[in-house]
Formats: structure tokens, sequence, C-alpha cells
């Protein structure tokens, strides 16, 4: 099977503002950027049981995310092999949403010590697409210590100017429409959460929306066991 087509440009669906003023984090225009999205019990589309979605963006025009427990079967070495070398266990490609399928998106961990030093934002049509908030090539946008990769670049251009630890790569990415996730958290078929780096890079992802719902403590706590069959809870 042949590679995976990694993307150096934005998903049609997707303008990103991941670097401009607020750096990525959750903004009242924003207000989801950077934090997770877990599926409830009354979820409905199957396609998003028991996900965990971290969010790139949310505002007025839309949102996007990517699921974080879905391992797929192929490896990252067959899909985007450049990377491999820095993927962290499992060290396979991720199914990060039911649009696009056929593009990759990386998410690196960046160092401790990683500071972002001024820069100019991400690049808006001036032909420097691809240059990140901190004017490093290749780092499209940074959340904290979470960052998202040109995977269409050699990681060895990025790896120790950006002080990377390890990446995770998904094929595809979960997508909505002007106000179509406002509506579903309205009828409560989301929680959102506070995001971990353990969650995007989490070792276990089969207990991982066991994991975030625990941890929100109160009453959705206790969903954390539901299996999504009566008969098993």
């Amino acid at each position: 099977m042949p590679p995976i087509e990694p993307t150096d440009e934005s998903p049609e669906e997707w303008r990103p503002t991941w670097g401009l003023p607020g750096d990525g984090r959750p903004t009242p225009q924003r207000p989801l950027a950077g934090r997770v999205l877990v599926a409830t019990p009354t979820i409905g589309d199957q396609r998003f049981a028991h996900a965990v979605i971290f969010m790139l963006d949310h505002d007025e025009s839309g949102a996007l995310g990517l699921v974080l427990n879905a391992p797929g079967t192929r490896t990252v070495d067959e899909a985007v092999p450049q990377w491999a070398s820095w993927v962290g266990a499992p060290e396979l490609l991720f199914a990060g949403g039911p649009v696009n399928e056929d593009q990759a998106l990386g998410l690196v961990r960046l160092g401790p010590g990683w500071e972002p030093p001024p820069g100019p934002g991400l690049p808006g049509g001036d032909g420097t697409v691809g240059v990140g908030p901190a004017g490093i090539v290749g780092l499209l946008g940074t959340d904290g210590q979470i960052g998202l990769v040109d995977l269409s670049r050699e990681a060895d251009e990025l790896i120790g100017v950006a002080g990377v630890e390890e990446i995770r790569v998904f094929a595809g990415y979960a997508g909505w429409g002007p106000g179509q996730l406002d509506a579903e958290l309205e009828v409560g078929a989301w929680w959102d959460a506070d995001a971990d780096g353990d969650d995007v890079f989490t070792r276990d992802p089969a207990g991982l929306w066991e994991r975030v719902v625990a941890r929100q403590g109160g009453t959705r706590a206790l969903f954390a066991r539901f299996s999504g069959d009566p008969s098993l809870n």
C-alpha cells in the first residue's frame, strides 16, 4: 500500500488560527481550541462512540479536531516513513476522523523547556506557508507543549530546532460546519474538558475515554465505566 499523502497546507474546510493572538489557547471567540471533547453516552453517531477528540480549532466558521483513541492497523513507517523514528508507542497511524482520510496530520510533544519566541503568527498567502508562530519552518502552530507540524517536511528540519520529543500521526480529522458543534453540545452529545499532554500521546488509547471521564469528578465521573451496552453495566 503506498504511503499516505502528507499535507503541507490546511484542509479546505479549516483555516488555522493557531499562532495568531492568543497562541492557540481557548478564547471567547475560540472556546474549545486546545481542549478535548468527550463523546457522551447519548452521542448517537456510532462513528464517535467513546471518542476523545483534541480540538485544533473552533470558531464561528466551524470546528476541527483529531480523534485520540482510534489507532488503526497501518504503521507510521508505512504512511510517512520520514517521521517513523519519532513516533511514540503505539507506533500506528491513528484514525483522526472521517474527513479527508487520505491526508495525514501530525501532533508533536514539545520539550518541557519549550517557549516559542515572539513571531509573526501563521502566514497568510504571502508565500511563506509552513512558517509557524515562532518563525520555525514546519511548525504550524503550538498550544502549550503540543504542536501541529507539516508532515511534508523532513523530520530533521524541525526536531532539533523545536525540541520535539515525539509525534503522533493521524489520517483524516473530525470537522463541523458553522454552528454544528455548538448544536451538538447543546443537546448533550459531547462534554468538553481540559486537555492533558498524556491524552494526546496516550500509550493506552483503549482506556482513554474512561480516564478522561473519571477525572471530571461529580456526576460525569459516574459514567467512566459505561460500556454503551446497558446489559454490561
